[in-house]
């Protein structure tokens, strides 16, 4: 799908910690997203062999499981059994509780995402202030309309698949496809909502020219160059 120029989504100086925001010409930073098993993972892959500066909020999330006061608040809601050996969150533990639990997904998303988002924030300003700093910014925000995060971002890049691909994807590694679609926004809606939006159904070539031509677009160089 061909992109559609819209004006900039950011509204606000991305940071949290009062530093101040891009400078004029800084580079962009673009939102990825996408429902379950679309290939979000292996768009952000791309972008980054483009040469983008990429962050993913699911390796942010993974990171802060061994967070102290995250460990604090998932052991006192969902039981000391979900944590592992050292004291961590255990991730293979916590879902299925999580899922079983009622408002339990709820809990984790309200711990966990403004967490998320100040880290995000963290990150592009450090991004910036690098000497030279990247041509181009891109995280990977799975959950980015449901949490309305979109306007913290420059532009949204949506990945979608048909559903019968995406839950063949999902299965394949042990997730049950049907409850974490559940928890998303209709691919369709997000599809609507972007400011470009590329269909993963075929072979990763097609999605790495893609990518290549939004990094070209949005970084102003070619990518890889």
């Amino acid at each position: 799908m061909a992109s559609r120029p819209r004006p900039r989504r950011r509204t606000t100086p991305s940071t949290s910690d009062g530093v101040a925001g891009p400078p004029a010409g800084g580079p962009a930073c673009i939102a990825l997203t996408g429902g379950i098993g679309s290939g979000k993972s292996a768009a952000l892959a791309a972008f980054a062999r483009c040469g983008a500066a990429v962050l993913s909020s699911d390796e942010a999330a993974h990171g802060l499981y061994a967070d102290p006061e995250v460990v604090e608040a998932v052991a006192a809601r969902f039981g000391p059994d979900v944590l592992d050996a050292a004291g961590a969150v255990d991730r293979a533990a916590l879902g299925p509780r999580a899922f079983a639990e009622p408002d339990g997904l709820r809990f984790l998303e309200g711990l966990l995402h403004p967490r998320i988002g100040a880290g995000r924030e963290r990150w592009a300003a450090e991004q910036r202030r690098r000497d030279p700093p990247p041509p181009l910014l891109v995280c990977e925000v799975p959950l980015l309309f449901e949490v309305g995060a979109e306007g913290a971002f420059d532009a949204v890049l949506v990945v979608t698949a048909g559903e019968a691909v995406r839950r063949e994807r999902v299965e394949l590694r042990g997730q049950r496809f049907d409850e974490r679609r559940a928890r998303q926004l209709p691919e369709g809606e997000k599809v609507a909502r972007a400011d470009a939006a590329f269909v993963n159904d075929g072979e990763l070539a097609a999605l790495e020219a893609w990518v290549a031509e939004r990094f070209a677009e949005h970084a102003g160089r070619p990518c890889g160059g």
